[in-house]
C-alpha cells in the first residue's frame, strides 16, 4: 500500500482534508518535520471530521529519520519542479508520496538529487503555480492505486480489519 507523506504542512485545513482521505483509502499519513500549526488545531479537526480516529498517522522529526524508516519504500517527490510527469511514471504499490510545504515545497536538492523519482502533476494553464496541497495529494494517490489496483489493496485491507 502507499503511504502520503507530509514535510513541513502549513495549512490545518489542507492536512485534515487529507487526514480524511488517508482514512478513506486506509492509507498511512507521516507527517515529517515541524508543522505550521498544534495538531489540536480545530481547522485540522474540522478539516479531518470525524475520521480522526480511523487514520494511522505517523511522525517523523526529520526526513531522514523517515527515511532511515521506510529505506525498503520507492519514494517519489512531488514538485512544481519536477521534468518527469506523474502520468508517465510507474508506481510502486507500496511507494511513498512525498509532498511539501504549501509555500516553498520540497527542498530543491531532494528534487535535484532524485530527478527520476521526482514528479510533477501537469498544470494545463500556464498562469496557475501550483495545485492545493490536498488536491495534488488525491490526485497522486488515486494515480497510484489507478495504476496498482485500487480494489486489491482495498480487498488486502478489509481482510486484516
Amino acid at each position: 500500500m502507499p503511504i502520503v507523506v507530509l514535510y513541513e504542512p502549513e495549512i490545518p485545513p489542507n492536512t485534515g482534508n487529507i487526514a480524511r482521505l488517508c482514512a478513506a483509502t486506509f492509507t498511512e499519513l507521516h507527517i515529517v518535520g515541524q508543522t505550521g500549526f498544534r495538531m489540536d488545531n480545530k481547522a485540522l479537526k474540522r478539516a479531518g471530521l470525524d475520521y480522526w480516529p480511523q487514520v494511522r498517522l505517523f511522525r517523523h522529526t526529520s526526513l531522514e529519520e523517515f527515511f532511515a524508516a521506510n529505506n525498503w519504500r520507492k519514494h517519489f517527490y512531488f514538485s512544481t519542479h519536477a521534468k518527469r510527469n506523474i502520468y508517465e511514471t510507474e508506481f510502486d504499490p507500496d511507494c511513498s508520496l512525498i509532498f511539501g510545504p504549501e509555500t516553498r515545497g520540497l527542498p530543491r536538492s531532494l528534487i535535484q538529487d532524485n530527478p527520476s523519482s521526482s514528479i510533477k502533476i501537469p498544470m494545463p494553464n500556464s498562469n496557475v503555480r501550483s495545485l492545493n496541497l490536498a488536491t495534488s495529494v488525491g490526485i497522486a494517490l488515486f494515480e497510484v492505486y489507478r495504476q496498482c489496483g485500487f480494489n486489491s489493496a482495498y480487498q488486502a485491507i478489509k481482510v486484516k480489519t
